[in-house]
């Protein structure tokens, strides 16, 4: 299917920390059929759309120029202590060929496994990597976790519905899921015993203190101080 998402952008203008000033974006736009253009887009707009897209959905970059390119997100950078977005990359593809992509891994459904036998969900993966066209490649890939009905049970790759025109080149027996059983009393008593003595070998410790003290790194103040009294006190005796 054709994408329906569409973000606005206009030609690049002036210095970078003035466009975000300005409360837009600087970005990069590349790829199939195009020379490297830079310009900008605005983030309100941007962090809307990025929050549906992600780096799986295809979407419509329309340039103030007429030009319209069906882009992927490519990259996302982001300020490491405002955490705002600073840059953008978003790379054209070729309609007509197949690109790959890492795609998140939604479950969904209800394990009778951890919900009536109190197991604990194991995910072995949390994306896919896929191929498809473009217009196919989806957003996330569901997987029903509802077959997980006891502790042997295991959800492999091929046990995965992958949209149409989607493919994997992943190892089909590869575990995907699965549900480990609760913890014994024994095993908890161990795990409690190691902590115990854990917390007790950190306690026991001790800093060590010199024999002498004011020898070396001692305040020379206070060394002073103290042999001051003693010459006082030495007087005193004769």
């Amino acid at each position: 299917m054709a994408s329906t998402l569409t973000l606005s952008a206009k030609s690049r203008s002036g210095h970078v920390t003035a466009i975000r000033r300005s409360g837009n974006i600087p970005a990069v736009v590349y790829g199939y059929g195009i020379e490297p253009q830079n310009v900008e887009v605005e983030s309100r707009q941007f962090n809307k759309l990025f929050t549906g897209a992600g780096y799986t959905t295809m979407l419509t970059l329309s340039v103030e120029s007429g030009e319209d390119h069906p882009v992927f997100i490519r990259e996302v950078q982001i300020h490491p202590l405002k955490s705002t977005i600073t840059h953008i990359d978003f790379f054209v593809v070729r309609m007509d060929e197949a690109i790959s992509a890492n795609v998140p891994l939604k479950f969904v459904g209800e394990s009778p496994a951890v919900k009536v036998l109190t197991g604990t969900l194991v995910r072995n993966m949390d994306e896919l990597e896929v191929e498809a066209l473009p217009k196919d490649m989806p957003h996330d890939i569901e997987v029903d976790i509802s077959s997980l009905v006891d502790f042997e049970g295991v959800i492999q790759v091929k046990d995965i519905k992958l949209p149409e025109g989607v493919i994997t080149h992943i190892d089909l027996d590869e575990a995907v899921a699965l549900v480990q059983p609760p913890r014994s009393e024994a095993e908890m008593d161990a795990l409690s015993e190691e902590v115990k003595e854990d917390v007790e070998s950190v306690e026991g410790v001790k800093k060590e203190v010199p024999a002498e003290e004011g020898a070396e790194g001692a305040d020379p103040a206070s060394a002073e101080a103290s042999a001051g009294k003693e010459e006082k006190k030495d007087k005193k005796g004769e």
